[in-house]
């Protein structure tokens, strides 16, 4: 059965095409207004049912009495001076959901929500300060890049993280449909490769996503002893770091696939050259990448980024290490769209 909103219509956006299709034959369309439907949503990005050149007036009618098209509102874009475009959306409900557009040279990346909050409660995450008020449906998700796509039509976004509002993998019923649509080829046509969700480190739902999608992993670890973890992300009392390790080493990953592991430097905290030596001996026989991120200071909290020579000396030393390390470079920090 197809999504509903309050109000009982179906939702279009974030079902996986087979089940639109299916759903569409049950309603009356031919085989192939299904599929001009279906492109209707993902390619030529219609907003309303009216101007959908695709589908005689019949058939638009009869779906616009019954379904709509875009789960969310855009409220806002707020540009950064780098380029880095912070959009925020309305929910049905009156709730706040970001998206980021990062700009690249060829591409651009686009970083979504999955949740409205987050109940994780890392302490350096302004997220965090919401607790989690509800997960975002299928929908909802798949919407912040369709919306996206439409509203800026020159910029090629052909990369999504799940880095957003939210831990995806406390989502995962509604991530992974997301998922099926961004990377569909006759729809959204991401490439699997081009779609990372992110994690705190929820070990179950860890290898759910890794036996059930195709996307690709990236693991926030931030800290390189459990006291230390512990303090700053409370999801590493239920899955501590050996645990966590454990579950990495045990994933089928395909040949030559690695792992993200992404640490965000926090000054006196996990910045010293000793955490960049136990942090090679943690990953030590994973495939897997290193992503160093300076902290992004936001108001109130008590963290702070670290000098870049240390974040340098923190590299180099991974590197003499010989462990593939790079720093992700700091952007959209002046509109509060910076990762960290």
């Amino acid at each position: 059965m197809l999504p509903r909103d309050d109000h009982g219509r179906i939702l279009l956006k974030g079902v996986p095409r087979p089940q639109l299709l299916a759903w569409a034959g049950e309603h009356g369309l031919r085989p192939g207004q299904a599929d001009q439907l279906w492109a209707a949503l993902y390619r030529t990005l219609r907003g309303e049912f009216a101007v959908m050149p695709e589908l005689d007036r019949p058939a638009r009618e009869g779906l616009a009495a019954v379904a709509r098209l875009d789960a969310l509102r855009l409220e806002s874009v707020k540009r950064a001076a780098d380029g880095t475009c912070k959009l925020v959306f309305q929910t049905d409900d009156g709730a706040a959901v970001e998206s980021v557009l990062i700009p690249g040279k060829e591409r651009a990346t686009l970083c979504v929500s999955s949740q409205v909050g987050c109940a994780m409660n890392c302490q350096f995450c302004l997220t965090a300060t919401m607790g989690l008020a509800r997960n975002l449906g299928a929908a909802e998700i798949v919407d912040q890049l369709v919306i996206a796509r439409r509203r800026f039509p020159d910029v090629w976004i052909s990369n999504v993280v799940f880095m957003g509002m939210g831990e995806p993998l406390h989502n995962l019923d509604q991530v992974l449909p997301a998922i099926d649509v961004m990377v569909d080829d006759h729809g959204l046509g991401l490439s699997h490769r081009r779609v990372t969700v992110s994690t705190s480190g929820l070990v179950p739902q860890i290898r759910r996503l890794v036996a059930e999608s195709p996307a690709q992993l990236a693991v926030s670890v931030n800290a390189t002893t459990d006291e230390v973890r512990d303090a700053i992300m409370p999801v590493n009392r239920k899955y501590p770091l050996a645990a966590l390790f454990a579950a990495l080493r045990e994933l089928p990953l395909a040949r030559r696939a690695r792992v993200t592991l992404e640490y965000v430097l926090l000054a006196g905290v996990n910045d010293s050259l000793a955490d960049a030596e136990r942090l090679a001996e943690l990953v030590r026989g994973l495939p897997c990448k290193l992503n160093l991120i300076p902290w992004n200071p936001h108001p109130g909290s008590e963290f702070r980024r670290p000098e870049p020579e240390q974040v340098a000396r923190f590299k180099a030393r991974l590197q003499e290490l010989r462990l593939n390390t790079s720093i992700r470079a700091t952007r959209g920090d002046d509109t509060m769209a910076a990762c960290g």
